[in-house]
């Protein structure tokens, strides 16, 4: 179990990770990057030459740069490299989403694997004593049923490359009741039978669970909640991206937390940071991206 990002920044340190930014004409990316450089992160800029030299000077930094006239060719480039095995980290910088996952998902030459792309935020809060995953508020819009168990194997896999054995699943949702008039409450239940029978596997799940009663002994207590998951959850499955979006984000501006994202799904591990995340926030999610490269 991890208890603070700490932890994962002492992972990081001894991985060699190489990031192949997409677009490193981004001064704020060439920030984070530059941020990062104490622990042994490396980074191969991809994008308009002249732009990106300007900033390094400004920033004194030396990176070397790969050339690229427009942000589709900066993609393909950037994913050439980790696809190459030039670099194992990709990151997003002054280019579209959607234009770097198109080449990331290219059948040729691209990072896909067959598994659902999917984002996991890590959240750590003062009022919680372990890191916990969000799972997934940035890429999948409303989930079915297929897509969650593919955003949970995501989670589970990200959380045993971080050190986790059986890491806890909960399916949050409004109650933690099965309700016919609440969808997602009774997709909840028809995943954890499916675990209980073996068809999800690497971790321990349960659901669906309340907010409070997956994250506090004292609630599930009280509800009568039972079971390994009720209390103790790692990683929180939620409805929609909506309700991931606002629980990740209400963990930094309420509660004044810490936070990383990652898409996980690819062949290697990919860093999308929002240009509103404070330095600290994407020194996380590059750490978090080295400690589980290859």
């Amino acid at each position: 179990m991890l208890k603070s990002f700490n932890e994962i920044i002492e992972i990081a340190k001894g991985k060699n990770a190489i990031i192949s930014l997409a677009g490193a004409e981004d001064i704020e990316s060439l920030k984070a990057i530059k941020n990062v450089q104490d622990l042994g992160i490396k980074a191969i800029l991809v994008g308009n030459k002249p732009i990106i030299e300007k900033h390094l000077q400004d920033l004194n930094l030396e990176l070397p740069i790969e050339h690229a006239e427009n942000e589709i060719e900066a993609s393909e480039k950037a994913v050439k490299l980790v696809s190459s095995g030039k670099a194992n980290v990709l990151m997003k910088g002054l280019v579209k989403t959607s234009t770097l996952l198109k080449a990331v998902l290219n059948k040729e030459w691209g990072l896909r694997t067959g598994n659902l792309l999917s984002h996991i935020a890590l959240l750590e809060t003062p009022g919680i004593n372990r890191i916990i995953f969000v799972t997934d508020g940035g890429m999948i819009i409303k989930p079915d049923i297929n897509q969650k168990i593919g955003i949970i194997k995501n989670a589970v896999s990200l959380a045993h490359k971080l050190g986790y054995e059986t890491p806890k699943v909960a399916l949050i949702a409004a109650v933690e009741v099965v309700n016919p008039d609440m969808p997602e409450t009774m997709e909840a239940a028809i995943i954890s039978k499916m675990a209980d029978r073996g068809q999800i596997k690497g971790c321990k799940l349960d659901g669906p669970l309340g907010l409070d009663n997956a994250l506090s002994i004292f609630a599930a207590e009280v509800k009568k909640v039972k079971g390994d998951v009720a209390g103790n959850a790692d990683i929180l499955v939620v409805p929609d991206i909506h309700s991931g979006n606002f629980l990740g984000k209400s963990a930094v501006y309420l509660a004044n937390g810490e936070i990383a994202g990652i898409i996980m799904g690819a062949s290697a591990p990919i860093i999308i940071v929002s240009r509103a995340d404070t330095s600290k926030s994407k020194r996380n999610s590059i750490a978090l991206a080295a400690a589980i490269s290859k």
